[in-house]
């Protein structure tokens, strides 16, 4: 029986430590760096911060020079003039305009009123173009930039989220390994008074003190305790491979199934909250959560498709002035040393449906937006006030486990001194045995679940967010 125990609690062997975490206690602080620098899930969210920094970079594209070449040739007809142009564009970043510049070029017999006509050494171009209406204050090119831009910001309060779900299922996942370590203990300790006592039976059997059937009782006791530390080992595994997907090797990033060695003894200690911080917390939820600021700039990106709309409903009045120069001095009498146009365009959609249905689905998008902000406000607050409120019935019930152990192991030893009186049997000890343990169990899930309730309270308002990625 005792042999076929042992070979069950070999499975503990499946805990592997790394050999660099074998000297220490594992406190939780270490668990949290290593989601900070290694954590895989968050890794991958910092890439949507260079997601965005693509995109913004994509964005500004839209503002590279431009190199322009091309040429018509008559291939039939009366004139048989070619002609050739080289022409780079600069789009302006202010107010939609662009300048342009180059040199141009014609050969062979062309008419005079053929503006490309040139030269026999060409000329060179310069001249800007400007809308005064549409595309004037913003026009797409602008707003796709500034809606890259955008989200950029949107990156931080994305990652931030992401992260303080990960700090708080990592600090849950550790408060469970410490409490399945601790649990596993106690069981250990209850198997160990069974069998202790186990042999105390049987030098009484022995000298005819005690009956045989106390000590075949003991014995059943034995088996269930050695079945119930089977089971809290596998508690206890169970709870480090969780946590192993948290802690992680520095150089790798492979995770660490924490052995044994490194529980720490207790819990760490757990105040009570302040009634005076909710509202100020609630507050602070309110300013770091990362919610709000996401909504907030959704409006602000929605805000800028509806100028584009507003922009879209304007009439085209471009105008733009160019310049050209003849080079060398060998030129037909028609043609001037320096010529300037200047060119004017109007251009308006009658209906302008699109930019209508625009402005409608942004409007709406807006205000669909500003209910969604009221409503996160009223979400974030219930948040906190829910986490507080489990926090301070985990503080309650951890006091009031620690009185019930307290009774229990005072009952525990009354009965133990009556057993030895002879005054009772080994039933009432077991009973008493099993009800400590069981208030000693119910401390352990207290404490874990206080620490638990602390972990949602944090994250609920944003204590652990970095300062990078808030505002």
């Amino acid at each position: 029986m005792i042999h076929r125990f042992a070979a069950l609690c070999l499975l503990s062997s499946f805990i592997i430590p790394h050999s660099s975490y074998a000297a220490k206690p594992l406190l939780l602080g270490e668990v949290l760096a290593s989601v900070q620098t290694q954590y895989p899930p968050y890794l991958a969210a910092l890439i949507e911060q260079d997601i965005a920094n693509g995109r913004v970079r994509q964005a500004m594209g839209s503002f590279d020079l431009n190199l322009n070449a091309g040429g018509t040739m008559n291939l039939a007809g009366y004139y048989d003039g070619q002609t050739g142009y080289a022409m780079v564009e600069q789009p302006l970043p202010f107010w939609g305009g662009s300048v342009y510049g180059g040199y141009r070029l014609s050969s062979g017999f062309l008419p005079n009123y053929n503006k490309d006509r040139t030269s026999v050494d060409g000329e060179g171009v310069l001249g800007f173009r400007i809308p005064l209406m549409r595309d004037g204050t913003i026009d797409r090119r602008r707003a796709s930039l500034w809606q890259a831009q955008i989200d950029q910001e949107l990156a931080d309060p994305i990652i931030l989220r992401q992260y303080l779900d990960f700090i708080r299922s990592a600090t849950i996942s550790y408060y469970t390994w410490l409490a399945s370590g601790q649990r596993l203990a106690l069981t250990e300790e209850l198997l160990r008074i069974a069998k202790d006592r186990d042999s105390a039976i049987a030098e009484q059997v022995k000298r005819g003190a005690s009956a045989p059937i106390v000590q075949v009782d003991n014995q059943r006791l034995v088996v269930s305790r050695e079945i119930a530390t089977v089971l809290a080992v596998r508690r206890f595994q169970a709870a480090s491979i969780e946590m192993s997907l948290f802690f992680r090797t520095q150089d790798k990033a492979e995770p660490i199934i924490a052995k044994r060695e490194r529980l720490p003894k207790s819990f760490p200690p757990h105040p009570r909250l302040d009634d005076s911080q909710l509202t100020a917390d609630i507050g602070k939820a309110a300013v770091f959560r990362p919610e709000i600021r996401r909504i907030e700039l959704l409006v602000e990106k929605t805000e800028i498709d509806r100028r584009l709309a507003k922009n879209n409903l304007l009439p085209n009045i471009d105008i733009g002035v160019e310049a050209g120069q003849s080079v060398g001095s060998n030129r037909p009498k028609d043609l001037e040393q320096n010529e300037i146009e200047a060119k004017i365009e109007f251009k308006l959609p009658l209906q302008r449906r699109d930019a209508k249905g625009r402005v409608d689905v942004a409007d709406a998008l807006i205000e669909r937006l500003n209910n969604d902000k009221r409503f996160a406000r009223d979400r974030i607050a219930a948040d906190v006030r829910d986490a507080y409120s489990a926090v301070e019935a985990a503080y309650n019930a951890l006091k009031m486990t620690r009185r019930n152990v307290e009774l229990a192991r005072q009952l525990e030893a009354a009965e133990n001194e009556r057993l030895k009186q002879g005054a009772t049997d080994l039933l009432a000890l077991q009973i008493r045995e099993q009800a400590t343990f069981d208030g000693q169990v119910l401390e352990v899930e207290a404490q874990a679940d206080y620490f638990r309730a602390q972990a949602i309270y944090r994250a609920a308002i944003a204590a652990d967010a970095p300062k990078n990625l808030t505002r």
